[in-house]
């Protein structure tokens, strides 16, 4: 058995320890908001935090993590989707087929949550995930929003 702390809750799961934590995630506790994408840790989808830190869960080892890491998903971000990033990926109206998105806004709350103001620059350099619908401006608009929100 496997204890993990998942958007607040102690979770016991009985899985191989080389299971991707994606899989655990989705398969073992249920929550399907995070996306498998790749498999290799490059496309973005599977963002979790993971002690407030932006991580794709697809490639991570569940038997790397320890009982007291703090893991959110998508769902454990806010209770009702009013964090600030979510009410501006809806604002500007982000997503267009929506696959990547859970995964983008996991990225961009960990990014304000370590740097509230980032530049155009910052935002490029740390929004790594790929959007294969190409909405990368309103990504960035979004981004914008939301540091502007929690500045305001």
């Amino acid at each position: 058995m496997t204890s993990l702390t998942v958007n607040g809750t102690v979770r016991e799961v009985d899985v191989d320890p080389d299971t991707p934590l994606l899989w655990v995630i989705r398969e073992q506790l249920g929550l399907t908001g995070t996306k498998y994408g790749c498999g290799i840790a490059q496309c973005g989808a599977c963002t979790v935090h993971i002690d407030g830190v932006a991580t794709r869960s697809c490639s991570l080892p569940v038997g790397s993590l320890q009982p007291d890491q703090k893991i959110v998903t998508i769902e454990g971000l806010s209770p009702n989707a009013s964090h600030p990033v979510q009410k501006a990926w809806l604002d500007l109206d982000v997503p267009q087929c929506g696959y990547c998105q859970t995964g983008q806004i996991m990225a961009a709350a960990a990014l304000l949550q370590a740097n509230p103001n980032p530049s155009d620059d910052e935002i490029a350099g740390e929004i790594t995930n790929i959007c294969r619908c190409g909405t990368y401006n309103r990504i960035k608009a979004a981004i914008q929003r939301a540091a502007e929100t929690n500045r305001g």
